[in-house]
């Protein structure tokens, strides 16, 4: 197995947990009968980001890289207001 094969397995892995971002706020949706953005959202979004920024910076695909990154930004900060606003209910 090349090094190339493996990164493309990356790269295949990061767009599966980007996808099942998708899935699960689709059935947890459904199930609710309401639009609802579940926190596995948040966390399949973060992964998938890290595992494709990961492949665009091995790519060295600086348009891929600057999108990646950003996103990031934004799935970390999602999850910690998240984590915020369950601590402030905990207390």
């Amino acid at each position: 197995m090349t090094a190339e094969t493996i990164w493309i397995g990356v790269g295949l892995a990061g767009q599966l947990f980007f996808t099942s971002r998708f899935l699960v706020q689709w059935i947890v949706s459904e199930r609710r009968r309401q639009s609802v953005i579940p926190v596995a959202f948040w966390w399949f979004s973060l992964l998938g980001g890290i595992t494709l920024l990961s492949y665009a910076i091995w790519r060295r695909d600086p348009v891929f890289i600057l999108g990646q990154a950003t996103g990031l930004v934004v799935y970390a900060r999602n999850l910690a207001l998240i984590g915020r606003a369950r601590r402030s209910l905990a207390a």
